[in-house]
Formats: C-alpha cells, sequence, structure tokens
C-alpha cells in the first residue's frame, strides 16, 4: 500500500518538501488554514489538502489530522513552521506514530529549556534566568552587567524581545507585562539575559540516526535582531570552509544536537560571536528549516537544499534509504528587504551571479552565487546599497507574533 505523509503548515511554505516526498512515491496530504488556500503551493505535489480555521487550535489540527487517518493510515506527520513542530508531535503521539514527542520538541521550542540544555552540555550562552521569583531575578541583575534582554520563551527571531539598558528599566518591563493579566504575557513566560554585542552565525544540519552528515555555515550581515526592530537589509552568507570560526561552530552544532539528542531531521542553530572576548554563545536552535530563503543558499553553494533533504529522510525506507548527494564548497548568499512597492521591479540589476530572485509581494531579495569568497563580498555589498535606495521600506517591528 502507497505510504501516506502529512504535512502541517501554518505559514505558506516547503513546496520542495511537498515535491521531494511526492517524488518519492508517497501520498502528500498538505493541512493548513483556510486563509492559505489562494497561496502559491505546488498543487502538482499534492493528492490531498484539507483545511482548519485561521484561528486553529493544536487541538483542531490533531482532530483533523486524527480523521484523516479514518480513511487513509498515515505513516508520518510533518510540522513545516516553526509553530507547526508541536502541532506534529501532539499528532504523532495522539495516533502512537514514530517521531520526536512533544517533550522532546519543546527543548526546540523553550529558549528557556534551551539554555538549561546547552549550559549543562557545557555550550556557552549569555547568563540567563527564567523568571519566577523577585529575588532570584533581582540577585541577577545585581550580578550580571546590563544591558539585558527580555525575550519571549516561545517565539521565534526577534519577535518580542525588549532591550534594557539598567535595572529600573528592566523591572518596568516585567511590571508592564504582569498587569497585561493574561497567561501568554506572563513574566514567567520570558527569559532575562544578557545582551551581548557581535555578529549572529547561523549552522543548518541534515541529521541521521543522531550524526550530522551535512552542515552549511552563515554569517548574518546585520543580525536579525536590528534588522527587525531598525530596519535595513537581510544578508547572509556562507563562512569561509577553512576558516577557524567554521570549524569552532561546527564542533559546537554538534556537541549541541547531542545533547539535544536529536536523531533525525534538519536544525537551525544560531550563535553569537562576542566582539567583547570573542566567544561563541549559543543563541537558539530549531528542529526546522531556517527562513530568509536559507535553504537556497546552500542549495546554490554546499549542493544540498533542506527542504529536500528534509523530505528525502522522512521518506526514507529501509529498501530505499537515504543517500547524502555530493556536496559542493561555493560561496553563496542572499539580500533581503521589505519594498516600498507591491512587486518591485529589479530588471535592471543584471550582473551575472544572481541566481534567484525573490518574488514574494512588498518583498525584494536576490541570491548571488559564485566560487569566489571575495566576489561575494562584493556582490552582497553593493546590492545592500542598491537595494536601500531604490526599494527599502520600513515595517514597525512586531512585539509578538500574531497570525
Amino acid at each position: 500500500m502507497q505510504r501516506h505523509i502529512v504535512c502541517i503548515a501554518s505559514e505558506q511554505k516547503g513546496n520542495e518538501f511537498l515535491e521531494e516526498a511526492q517524488n518519492a512515491g508517497w501520498h502528500v496530504t498538505l493541512v493548513t488554514r483556510k486563509k492559505l488556500l489562494d497561496q502559491p503551493w505546488l498543487w502538482t505535489a499534492l493528492n490531498d489538502v484539507k483545511t482548519v480555521e485561521d484561528d486553529a487550535s493544536i487541538e483542531d489540527y490533531v482532530r483533523v489530522i486524527t480523521n484523516i487517518a479514518g480513511s487513509r493510515s498515515i505513516d508520518r506527520v510533518v510540522g513545516l513552521d516553526e509553530f507547526d513542530v508541536m502541532t506534529a508531535a501532539r499528532a504523532r503521539e495522539h495516533l502512537q506514530l514514530g517521531g520526536m514527542t512533544s517533550s522532546h520538541a519543546l527543548r526546540f521550542r523553550d529558549k528557556l529549556s534551551m539554555r538549561n540544555i546547552a549550559s549543562r552540555a557545557g555550550i556557552p550562552c549569555p547568563e540567563f534566568t527564567g523568571i519566577f521569583n523577585q529575588q532570584a531575578v533581582g540577585e541577577y541583575l545585581g550580578r550580571v552587567p546590563a544591558p539585558w534582554i527580555i525575550k519571549p520563551r516561545y517565539e521565534v527571531s526577534a519577535f518580542g524581545i525588549r532591550k534594557c539598558g539598567d535595572t529600573e528599566q528592566a523591572w518596568d518591563v516585567l511590571k508592564e507585562l504582569d498587569e497585561r493579566n493574561n497567561w501568554r504575557d506572563h513574566p514567567s513566560q520570558f527569559v532575562l539575559e544578557r545582551f551581548i554585542t557581535g555578529d549572529v552565525y547561523h549552522v543548518d544540519s541534515i541529521v541521521e540516526d543522531g550524526k550530522v552528515l551535512a552542515a552549511g555555515v552563515s554569517k548574518y550581515g546585520t543580525p536579525p535582531f536590528s534588522v527587525s526592530h531598525y530596519g535595513g537589509v537581510f544578508t547572509t552568507s556562507i563562512v569561509p570552509y577553512k576558516s577557524n570560526e567554521r570549524k569552532e561552530l561546527e564542533s559546537l552544532n554538534k556537541k549541541l544536537l547531542e545533547a539535544f539528542k536529536y536523531e533525525r531531521g534538519v536544525s537551525h542553530a544560531e550563535f553569537l560571536h562576542s566582539a567583547d572576548n570573542g566567544k561563541f554563545y549559543l543563541l537558539e536552535v530549531a528542529c526546522r528549516v531556517g527562513g530568509a530563503y536559507i535553504a537556497n543558499v546552500l542549495e546554490h553553494a554546499c549542493n544540498f537544499n533542506l527542504w529536500r533533504e528534509w523530505a528525502k529522510l522522512e521518506t526514507a525506507t529501509d529498501e530505499n534509504p537515504y543517500k547524502l548527494p555530493k556536496l559542493r564548497k561555493d560561496f553563496a548568499g542572499v539580500a533581503l528587504a521589505l519594498a516600498n512597492q507591491d512587486h518591485p521591479d529589479t530588471s535592471h540589476y543584471t550582473d551575472e551571479e544572481i541566481v534567484y530572485r525573490v518574488s514574494k509581494p512588498k518583498h525584494v531579495g536576490m541570491i548571488f552565487y559564485s566560487k569566489k569568497e571575495k566576489r561575494l563580498e562584493q556582490l552582497l555589498t553593493a546590492y545592500s546599497e542598491r537595494i536601500s535606495s531604490d526599494f527599502l521600506a520600513v515595517a514597525p517591528a512586531k512585539e509578538r507574533y500574531d497570525d
């Protein structure tokens, strides 16, 4: 009987995953929100689509998936977006399917749990504390030098992060959160940690049987916190293959995923390189594909697309085991920004190294590919300036992620 994979997507993403699952001969069902039905899904990769209401809860998703199982047995359930990871785990548990449990998946969602696991494994983290006890928080503020950030434990990227320059400001933020009088904004839903200035790197991995088979190591041009709060052009590009930074990050990433007991899939880990002491600190780790076209950058530079490799891992069988593609060691990067036009025209950008153009409304962006690191640096610098001049729009930073 044809094997069946159910893919949950509360945002429109993962077409490459869907296509690879279809290519593997699996029956592919997409479960998504009603308002996303008019998005550019790769319909030829889908055998069935089921919808939930736009404000659906985890239980609503699990009910729909359970109903699907009533007419066609399910072999795999996968959550494609960060917010779908826990939903997929809960569905697997309810249907008694293999794969990551919800308690295991929570390690990759809760930043306080992340820091506790990582620090116990000897991986440096910014000095942090949970916000449960006033005396403990006061002792932390007296011991750890300012500035600090107060960040949501369960949000993604830079959403909801508040920077505090002194003790009074930190207590004011915590008081204001408490006075909102709802559980989502309760201070205990946040983590308090030292704000460290430096460059942000990310390591994106393919993992099978607990081993990192391939990892792309990249560096953000401007930290995501700065882009989301102050605007500008987002860039990320491949770190040189023989650099000390790459070697150290590969080692830290391997140690991190071992500590998290991550067995199979893809991961996206972010590390901060302190400008003060040169140490790397863990920012966060997720068991999904990184955003901002990182998968496409790695596809051009390293010859693996995280979406496609993830799908191949999920659909691998004893008869058709997973096989890593032949890796490449070239350079690629992306420049991406909000545009002041619905559909910006970039046809006047004609450099031959442009290998991909973003076609998302109110966005402008390109992926560049070169065998030479220096040429890629020149392109990213030049196009950051050109995009800023031609198209840049700045949207206010969201305090929290809302659908």
